[in-house]
C-alpha cells in the first residue's frame, strides 16, 4: 500500500511524525506537509506566487504552502502515481462540528478525496499532544479496519480523545455537531499604535447531543465521521425550484 501523509501543523509537529511511524509499517509512506503551521487555511490553494519543494533530512517533503497545496503538489508533481490512501494529521486539536469548514487538516484529506482516493483526517480534541501514542495507534487501527470496507473513494474525520488507549470506549459513528457562533476579536494595537485585530476563541457546541462527534468525545469515543463535498441544501433546492415554476 502506498500512503500519502500530510497535516496543517507543520512538517515538524509531533503529530505527523507519530502518524507516518504508525503506518509505516503498513506499506510505502510519502510525507508532505507545510513547512510551518497553516492552521484554520480551509482548502485554500496558493495562486498568487509560486510554491517550492524542499525535504527535510528524515525524508520528509515541505511546502511553503497550505495543506491543499501540498496534497495537490504531491499527487500531480512529486508522487510517481496515485497513492492508495491519503491521511492528514494527527492535529494538535479537534475539528469537529463546524471546525472542519476551516480546518487544514480536514482540506488536506479533502483535497486527496477530489482527486478520487481514499482519505481520513485524524485529530486530537485536546492541544498539548498528551497520549499521541494513543491517537497514533487508534489511527491505524481505523486503516486496518475501514481501508478495505468502505466504499472508495470515503472521506472520514476522526476525532481522538487525548486519553491512555485503555480508556478509550470505543469507536463511534458520528455526525457534526455544531458550535454556538464564534467570540469576538480581540482588539490591540501593533508596536506602532496601530489598530489591530485577533480572530476571537470558537464558539462552544451548541448541538452536541447524543450521535455527534461531540458527544461521542465528550464520552471518551473515538468519533468516527463520513464527509461529502455537495454543499448543495436540498430542501432548499427543491423549494426554489416551485417558486420558478
Amino acid at each position: 500500500m502506498k500512503i500519502l501523509v500530510s497535516n496543517d501543523d507543520g512538517y515538524l509537529a509531533p503529530g505527523v511524525v507519530a502518524l507516518a511511524e504508525a503506518l509505516a509499517p503498513l506499506g510505502e509512506i510519502t510525507v508532505v506537509s507545510p513547512d510551518s503551521n497553516r492552521s484554520g487555511s480551509s482548502n485554500s490553494l496558493t495562486l498568487n506566487r509560486p510554491l517550492s519543494v524542499f525535504q527535510a533530512q528524515n525524508g520528509f517533503y515541505f511546502i511553503n504552502g497550505t495543506p491543499s497545496d501540498c496534497v495537490h503538489i504531491a499527487l500531480t508533481g512529486i508522487l510517481n502515481g496515485k497513492p492508495d490512501l491519503i491521511v492528514s494529521g494527527i492535529n494538535q486539536g479537534q475539528n469537529m462540528g463546524d471546525d472542519t469548514l476551516y480546518s487544514g487538516t480536514v482540506a488536506a484529506a479533502t483535497e486527496g478525496y477530489l482527486f478520487g482516493i481514499p482519505a481520513i483526517a485524524f485529530s486530537q480534541v485536546d492541544y498539548g499532544w498528551a497520549h499521541l501514542d494513543t491517537a497514533a495507534r487508534v489511527a491505524k487501527e481505523i486503516v486496518l479496519r475501514y481501508y478495505d470496507t468502505l466504499q472508495k473513494p470515503y472521506l472520514l474525520n476522526v476525532n481522538i480523545p487525548n486519553l491512555p488507549y485503555e480508556q478509550l470506549r470505543g469507536f463511534v459513528p458520528t455526525r457534526l455537531g455544531k458550535r454556538h457562533e464564534s467570540e469576538p476579536v480581540i482588539r490591540a494595537q501593533d508596536p506602532y499604535g496601530r489598530e489591530i485585530f485577533w480572530i476571537g476563541r470558537m464558539g462552544k457546541a451548541k448541538d452536541a447531543g447524543e450521535g455527534t462527534d461531540f458527544h461521542a468525545t465528550s464520552n471518551a469515543q473515538v468519533s468516527i465521521t463520513p464527509l461529502q463535498v455537495d454543499l448543495t441544501h436540498a430542501a432548499q433546492l427543491q423549494a426554489l425550484r416551485k417558486e420558478l415554476q
